[in-house]
C-alpha cells in the first residue's frame, strides 16, 4: 500500500472546534477588560507561556517580519515588550511604529489580534523591570547583540562568561542598548473557534478618543 502524501496527510488535519461559542452579550463593552478576562482564563487553564505574543513588523521596504515575544505588562495603555533596541523588530519599529500583536490560546481554541502603534516606554519602566529579571537573564541582555550575524555559538559563550567575572560582585546595571515599546491598541479581534468552521469573530475598533464598537465578522 502506497503511503499518503504529505499533502494529503496535511488536507486530513483539521480540528472541529466545538469548546465554546462566544456572542455578543458575551463581550465585555470595553475590550482591555475582555483581554483580561481571557487572559485570566488561559493562565488558569495551565497553558504554556499564556503571555506569549506575536509581534508582526515591517521593514522600510514593507516586507514584514514575525516573531514571538512574551507580554510583561498590560494596562489600559496598551501591551509592554522589552527588546534589544538595536535588534531588527526595534529597527523597524523606529522606521514604522505600526506593529500587530497575536495571542494563540490553541486549547482554549482562541486567538486574539491587536493592531496598533508602537511607542518606547520610559527609562524608567525599563529599569523597574530589568531589575526584576533573573541575574541570567541581566547577563543576557548584555551578551548578545541580537539580530546580529555571529560565526559561531562560542561567541556568545565567552561574553557570557566575560560577563559573570565583570558583574560577579554587583548588580547587572541596565545597558543603554536595551528598552521596550508599549503597543497603543488601535482595534482587537477576538477569535474564538468554532464547529464547521463557523467562528465567532468581533472586531473593536474606535475613532482618536471616541468609544469602542463591537462588529461581528464573518469567519
Amino acid at each position: 500500500m502506497t503511503p499518503p502524501s504529505t499533502e494529503s496527510q496535511l488536507a486530513a488535519m483539521r480540528v472541529n472546534y466545538t469548546l465554546d461559542r462566544l456572542d455578543e452579550q458575551d463581550l465585555r463593552p470595553d475590550p482591555f477588560d475582555q483581554f483580561g478576562l481571557w487572559f485570566k482564563q488561559a493562565c488558569e487553564a495551565g497553558l504554556l507561556e499564556p503571555n506569549a505574543m506575536t509581534v508582526a513588523t515591517v521593514d522600510e521596504a514593507g516586507r514584514p517580519s514575525t516573531r514571538t515575544v512574551l507580554l510583561k505588562h498590560w494596562d489600559n495603555r496598551g501591551f509592554v515588550f522589552f527588546t534589544n533596541l538595536e535588534s531588527r523588530k526595534a529597527k523597524q519599529i523606529a522606521s514604522n511604529p505600526n506593529v500587530s500583536l497575536l495571542f494563540t490560546w490553541l486549547p482554549l481554541q482562541r486567538q486574539l489580534a491587536i493592531n496598533g502603534v508602537a511607542e518606547q516606554t520610559s527609562t524608567a519602566e525599563v529599569l523597574a523591570y530589568f531589575v526584576k529579571r533573573p541575574f541570567g537573564s541581566q547577563l543576557a541582555a548584555w551578551v548578545s547583540p541580537q539580530s546580529r550575524v555571529i560565526s559561531t555559538r562560542a561567541i556568545l559563550e565567552m561574553k557570557w562568561d566575560e560577563m559573570k567575572r565583570k558583574f560577579r560582585e554587583g548588580e547587572v546595571p541596565l545597558p543603554s542598548f536595551w528598552g521596550g515599546f508599549r503597543v497603543v491598541p488601535r482595534d482587537f479581534e477576538f477569535w474564538q473557534g468554532g464547529e464547521s468552521r463557523l467562528h465567532d469573530r468581533f472586531l473593536y475598533s474606535r475613532d482618536p478618543d471616541g468609544p469602542w464598537v463591537i462588529n461581528r465578522l464573518a469567519p
